[in-house]
């Protein structure tokens, strides 16, 4: 009886002991599960956005801006410091010259506000470190991203004494920045340009240099690059001309043509759009 007594003790025991191995090595693979997922998780989250396709030169991206192979979405990021946000009118008449340029046809806009960098100036290394630091759209599989800044400081190399402000500038292949605070300077209280006309006038003419013009990155069917001013088009009135980036210019020539009862933004001429069409925009 003793024998049989002590036998099933430990045929129990064997069981009981059978089923904690059990039991521990099923706790064993779900905590190595669960760590597996959380470290693919946490790698994931922390996985590095390939920048690399938005750092390049100007027009370096202007055959993809204008076409719609490669990439058929266009997502436009606007920055701005508080209280500068470009106006609706302005943005609606850009994405109008986007439209009619290029074979974007799904074009999405987003804002971001952001607090100033409480400059008095601004280099463009300062604009650079900005964009580093604020901008979240970068190109994604067919989707093409720019990003634009509107400042609430002038540019640097601005001389008023010589009657020369910036009013934006480009400075890699999607990178763009819009000197709002001056614009707004500029316009001041005029009854022949608002303040819309100029910030779309500014937003299509450094655009024309994202999608290569004059002749950079997009090649010149027929030479009408100005010697004087480089990247920038001899046709009077024509969007690319040099004087559409300094202000008080602008400024006349948007005047002289709303008082010929012309558009007070000026429209690309002939030769622009044919360099534009033979590199694969509209």
């Amino acid at each position: 009886m003793i024998l049989v007594s002590e036998m099933k003790r430990f045929i129990q025991y064997s069981v009981a002991m059978k089923t904690k191995i059990v039991l521990y090595s099923f706790i064993a693979l779900f905590f190595f599960i669960g760590c597996s997922k959380d470290s693919d998780l946490n790698s994931n989250a922390n996985a590095k956005i390939d920048k690399s396709a938005n750092l390049l030169s100007t027009g370096a991206s202007a055959a993809d801006l204008l076409a719609n192979t490669k990439f058929d979405e266009l997502l436009i990021e606007i920055t701005y410091v508080e209280g500068f946000r470009p106006s609706t009118e302005a943005i609606a008449t850009f994405e109008e010259f986007l439209r009619a340029r290029t074979f974007k046809e799904e074009i999405t806009i987003t804002y971001k506000q952001l607090t100033s960098p409480e400059e008095e100036t601004l280099t463009l290394n300062e604009i650079v470190d900005l964009e580093k630091e604020n901008r979240t759209a970068y190109n994604n599989g067919s989707t093409l991203a720019v990003y634009i800044y509107f400042a609430d400081a002038p540019a640097e190399t601005d001389d008023e004494s010589e009657d020369t402000v910036t009013l934006g500038a480009v400075y890699q292949n999607t990178s763009m920045v819009i000197y709002e605070a001056t614009i707004r300077d500029l316009v001041g209280n005029s009854t022949f340009v608002s303040i819309a006309d100029v910030e779309a006038a500014t937003l299509n003419h450094e655009f024309g240099h994202l999608l290569g013009l004059v002749d950079l990155g997009t090649p010149a069917i027929n030479a009408h690059e100005d010697q004087d001013a480089e990247s920038h088009c001899t046709t009077d009135g024509c969007l690319m001309r040099a004087e559409l980036q300094f202000g008080r210019s602008m400024l006349k020539m948007m005047q002289s043509n709303t008082s010929k009862g012309l558009a007070a933004i000026p429209e690309l001429d002939a030769e622009c759009i044919l360099d534009l069409q033979s590199n694969g925009g509209r």
